[in-house]
């Protein structure tokens, strides 16, 4: 009887946290596609990441931006340092710390490393190590979660994304389970110092990048599976539109090699359980409460998709083999090799480019 009554109070108490415990999160029902399949067709299961090479340091903490520039690598780190290092390693230098998180790295004409801080917004570095905040706020409206930067040829603009103006970095799993469509696409004029929106109602934004001849923008709605594109040029100038759409996993960053294909790294595959109760924001406010104090189920998987410029998937890379590294969250194209960062992981990674074309 006694234990009876104890497994009584405990699933009484057990409903009780699931129905009760506060939370700031408040879902919006909408309906995904369905997921492509990962076992046939362009996005089928394989191993193609398994033979990723490790570079660089070997201690650091989530590498997630990714430039590199004359055989060294530059990223950031979790404590928000920058640091540049040599391929093996071997050689290190802290560029600076932004007391932040720095996720997005582009470099301007004019020498200036440009940095997406998710804490300290948009910022810059010069070559005497002095950092300056560019913008944190566009119409009235502070940054929650500064994510990715691109900047034209011209260095007139920076393009770059606020994820969700609700959640602040480290709650990306509270911003797309709620689905509020509160990340911006934005640019920063570096003539007048003005921040303007150029898209609003983004289900969290992520890794952007410029396409050919800075025509339009694309910028990843991780929270939707697909990218959208802003055109800047042309008859289009000012419309949006998609680029690819119901993508088999989460985007994170975005890249262009400045010539025929875009690289995303996709966080994660898609969740069946997110997707199951994406029209039901009261269960998925009871798994918000639940992974308060559960391990979240994202499947630890490399994933990266090569695009061409109409959006068709060119290449398909992935390893769930044990010990893979994941998750990727930069891809990035220089000469001969494809080279990948990590939200997450303790160092950086390539693959021979002929392979992630093969």
């Amino acid at each position: 009887m006694k234990l009876l009554q104890g497994v009584g109070l405990l699933i009484i108490v057990v409903v009780a946290f699931l129905l009760l415990l506060p939370t700031r999160v408040e879902p919006v029902a909408w309906t995904p596609p369905p997921a492509p399949s990962l076992t046939e067709g362009v996005y089928a299961d394989n191993q193609r990441l398994k033979r990723v090479e490790r570079i660089g340091p070997s201690d650091i903490e989530g590498p997630e931006a990714l430039l590199l520039e004359n055989d060294l690598l530059i990223t950031g780190l979790h404590d928000g340092r920058l640091i540049q290092s040599s391929l093996d390693g071997q050689q290190r230098k802290v560029l600076a710390d932004t007391g932040g998180r720095p996720l997005g790295l582009a470099r301007h004409p004019n020498g200036l490393l440009v940095i997406a801080d998710g804490v300290k917004g948009l910022l810059s570095l010069d070559a005497q190590g002095q950092l300056v905040a560019l913008t944190t706020a566009a119409n009235g409206l502070a940054f929650g979660f500064t994510d990715d930067v691109a900047i034209d040829k011209s260095g007139h603009y920076a393009y770059f994304s606020d994820a969700s103006s609700r959640w602040g970095y480290g709650h990306d799993g509270e911003a797309i389970i709620e689905h509020g469509g509160d990340g911006r696409l934005l640019r920063y004029d570096f003539q007048t110092g003005k921040t303007s929106v150029l898209l609003d109602k983004l289900e969290f934004a992520n890794g952007v990048t410029l396409g050919p001849d800075d025509a339009y923008v694309l910028v990843n709605e991780t929270g939707a599976y697909r990218i959208s594109r802003y055109w800047l040029t042309g008859p289009k100038a000012g419309t949006h539109d998609l680029f690819i759409d119901n993508l088999p996993g989460l985007p994170d960053n975005l890249a262009f090699n400045g010539r025929e294909r875009f690289w995303v790294a996709l966080y994660a595959p898609r969740n069946p359980l997110l997707d199951g109760t994406a029209a039901h924001p009261f269960v998925r406010k009871m798994i918000v409460r639940a992974l308060t104090v559960l391990p979240k189920p994202v499947e630890k998987r490399g994933f990266v998709l090569g695009l061409d410029l109409e959006g068709k998937v060119i290449a398909n890379l992935q390893d769930a083999s044990n010990g893979n590294y994941s998750p990727i969250t930069t891809a990035r194209e220089y000469g001969d090799w494809l080279y990948f960062g990590s939200l997450k992981a303790t160092h950086m990674a390539r693959l021979p480019l002929a392979d992630a074309l093969q």
